[in-house]
């Protein structure tokens, strides 16, 4: 298909007419999105009590086509049981991952069984009572507890105080497989691992660097910023190994000039190889302190090891920052003078940055960057990771990890008059180590798709497979319903956040709490996500004899209201959600946002960090290094269209290389080819001539591609490199050979 040539745009005016009508009408569909609930996809921050279609400041409209999608799935029509009379297990895993999305929305529990090989529909009750009998006679630490960051604040509180009354610190989420790194390396510097920046403060800065991401297609909103900030003489710095469409240009559909004329968004684009990011941050930082632009005095005040960090950049060389990072030394010139040249800089990354097995050090080096000039620490300037899910940082704000912050451990067991475990709980690929040896017999997730998130998809299904029983709360049907089931599988299906009979908690990555009303049912069957995790709570307790079974009213759980006043005592920083039904008065969470230089470290100084820059991989002649891209038509695992607009591809079964890269191998475009990676193969993968990406790298549809990629994880933050993966790439098969089916 033709390659769009700006993102956004008049093309995506006709889509939203497109999903409109799939959702029942213009009408139907504008209601919907109008509510007053948080967006059920990225966390950009919109909605809430302002309403849909509006941010945390007012602006209106703000919308995108992210949102959209998400809804129309949520305004399906619902799964009839004839459905699972039809397809069996064996049948769904020849659904794509759109298929399954579009089949409609779950109504019924359902249940699975290895020997039957398929789902059927069973009761409430049933369901119910099924969990908490196998509960009850499992050891607690032979279970784990996976949480999704589409879930409210409420439910993902009472989920792991559930888990950890009932004696386990097995609780994690779905951040270790994206942003973990992002918040274990912020925390190291400056005690929070959040942004350190509200919305507000993009209006003010001068300069946004962008690296290893592309916002276009996944934060769309965020390009009306950019937008703004270009309009207003600014300047925009895009780190990506591939030239992406929206980051070059975009028409904003919400703003008359720029829908007809498209606005510029990056003024330097550069492309590193992939992995080169600490090498080449480490050249702009040496450079910053070549032309003498630091702020001395502000390290000196404000900030530990800055003598070994600058002794650090001192001491290398130009060639080596050059040859591990990819990157000419003109090029990381010219982002040095711009730094230098601006007054209110903020460094935004994605899982570019994380995805690797240096990760947290990647965004220990954008901090050193940001604070060698103090672009940390006052308004219009600061560190902003751009995480995806709408509320994965509120779940984490909740407790949700295996070790709980000691502040939250004595109040939790302060509050409600309960012992809680101390032992050392499971991270996510630890949790799937332990599924895959036999020590874990149970799983519960939260919402998300554990199995499609995980690297290595021959072992996550073979982990998966091997648990007594796995638990999945859901709206939709994905491929872990069909590739991730136990020896018994129940699916459980929870209403949208619009829908849920009572009002909800969100935050967003800019760390603030917005309140969703909720609203009536769409259809007969699901429930909500606090009623079932309390009646679980309840029954399994009741079984168990705990002590917790009388010391919380988990009956009385059931109120998110309730769950507020106890995370209101809980949980520093949100004293204000108490109340929030009440006074409907959304708020930013202290303690988080850094105008000033005074850190949330023990000495109140930002830590400073230095680091070995890593070889580059991936150097070896027959080696490609491959990243794991999603389309501009998917949401994290979620895939809405198999086509990607923006970078002109028709199809997700591919491959996208540059033409060298293609010659060097004797392939030629559309090739079907044999990808060899750490974890598995793939055949009759189509070799696609793609000359936006840099010569000698190439990627992959995330989450197919996960079947080549390795279970290495970054030491520090357990996060997976789904960023570099070495593959090699031979022939397949001839491309004219008839009888071959793609298959992946």
């Amino acid at each position: 298909m033709k390659k769009v040539k700006t993102g956004g745009g008049w093309p995506a005016i006709v889509y939203s007419l497109r999903k409109a009508r799939e959702a029942g009408g213009l009408w139907k569909f504008w209601k919907a999105m109008r509510s007053r609930n948080a967006c059920k996809t990225c966390a950009l921050g919109m909605g809430g009590q302002r309403g849909g279609m509006v941010n945390e400041i007012g602006s209106f409209p703000e919308v995108c086509k992210k949102s959209m999608q998400a809804m129309v799935a949520d305004m399906q029509g619902a799964i009839q049981p004839e459905f699972f009379e039809r397809y069996s297990v064996s049948h769904l895993k020849g659904f794509t991952p759109r298929e399954l999305e579009s089949c409609g929305r779950l109504v019924d529990p359902l249940l699975y069984s290895a020997e039957t090989g398929r789902y059927h529909t069973i009761t409430w009750d049933q369901a119910y009572n099924h969990i908490a009998d196998k509960l009850a006679s499992l050891a607690a630490d032979e279970t784990f507890w996976y949480f999704s960051g589409r879930s409210s604040n409420e439910a993902g509180f009472l989920l792991q105080l559930f888990a950890r009354v009932y004696g386990t610190n097995n609780v994690n989420n779905c951040s270790y497989y994206c942003h973990q790194a992002s918040g274990v390396g912020l925390s190291s510097v400056t005690g929070s691992g959040t942004a350190t920046i509200v919305l507000e403060d993009l209006d003010k800065a001068d300069l946004v660097f962008v690296i290893g991401g592309n916002p276009a297609s996944n934060h769309p909103r965020l390009i009306e910023k950019l937008m703004h900030l270009r309009r207003r003489g600014g300047k925009v710095i895009v780190v990506n190994p591939i030239v992406e469409t929206g980051m070059v240009n975009f028409s904003v559909p919400s703003n008359l000039m720029s829908l007809l004329f498209g606005t510029e968004i990056a003024s330097q684009y550069v492309q590193p190889h992939i992995g080169g990011d600490l090498a080449m941050l480490y050249g702009i930082a040496k450079r910053v302190l070549e032309l003498d632009a630091h702020d001395q005095a502000f390290l000196d005040e404000h900030c530990e090891q800055w003598p070994e960090l600058r002794q650090q950049l001192e001491s290398l060389s130009w060639d080596e920052i050059v040859a591990k990072s990819g990157v000419a030394e003109s090029d990381i010139f010219q982002m040095a003078n711009t730094y230098a040249e601006a007054k209110n800089v903020v460094f935004s990354w994605t899982m570019g940055i994380t995805h690797h097995a240096h990760g947290v050090e990647n965004v220990q080096a954008i901090a050193n960057l940001a604070l060698m000039r103090a672009m940390v620490g006052r308004p219009g300037a600061g560190l902003l990771p751009i995480r995806g899910h709408s509320n994965v940082q509120g779940i984490g704000s909740m407790g949700v990890t295996p070790k709980l912050k000691d502040a939250i451990f004595e109040r939790l067991q302060q509050h409600f008059g309960v012992e809680l475990p101390t032992t050392r709980g499971r991270d996510t690929m630890d949790c799937m180590e332990g599924a895959a040896s036999g020590e874990l017999k149970l799983g519960l997730c939260l919402g998300g798709n554990l199995y499609g998130s995980n690297p290595d998809a021959a072992f996550a299904e073979q982990a998966l497979n091997n648990l007594d029983l796995v638990v999945y709360l859901s709206t939709t049907l994905n491929t872990g319903h069909a590739f991730g089931t136990a020896r018994e599988t129940i699916v459980l299906p929870v209403l949208a956040r619009d829908e849920e009979p009572q009002p909800t908690t969100q935050e967003s990555m800019f760390n603030y709490v917005r309140l969703s009303d909720g609203g009536p049912r769409r259809l007969e069957g699901p429930v909500s996500e606090v009623e079932v995790i309390a009646t679980i709570a309840r029954k399994t307790l009741e079984r168990r004899n705990a002590q917790a079974t009388s010391a919380i009213d988990w009956q009385s759980m059931q109120d998110t209201g309730r769950i507020r006043q106890a995370i209101a005592k809980i949980i520093p920083g949100f004293e204000a959600i108490e109340n929030i039904q009440q006074t409907k008065e959304e708020f930013q969470i202290g303690g988080r946002t850094f105008h000033q230089p005074k850190f949330a470290t023990t000495s109140g100084r930002a830590n400073l960090h230095v680091h070995s820059l890593p070889e580059l991989q991936g150097e070896a002649s027959e080696q490609l290094r491959v990243m794991t891209i999603r389309s501009e038509g998917q949401f994290n695992t979620v895939v809405y269209e198999d086509y990607d607009l923006y970078r002109g591809i028709e199809r997700r079964d591919v491959i996208l290389l540059h033409p060298d890269d293609l010659a060097a191998r004797g392939l030629t475009d559309g090739q079907l080819v044999k990808v060899a990676g750490p974890a598995g193969t793939m055949n009759g993968v189509r070799a696609t001539a793609f000359t936006e990406i840099r010569a000698g790298n190439g990627a992959m549809y995330y989450p197919e591609a996960n079947a080549l990629v390795s279970r290495q994880l970054d030491p520090k933050s357990k996060t997976p490199a789904f960023k570099c993966v070495l593959v090699t790439v031979t022939a397949d098969v001839p491309l004219a050979d008839p009888r071959v089916a793609v298959h992946i």
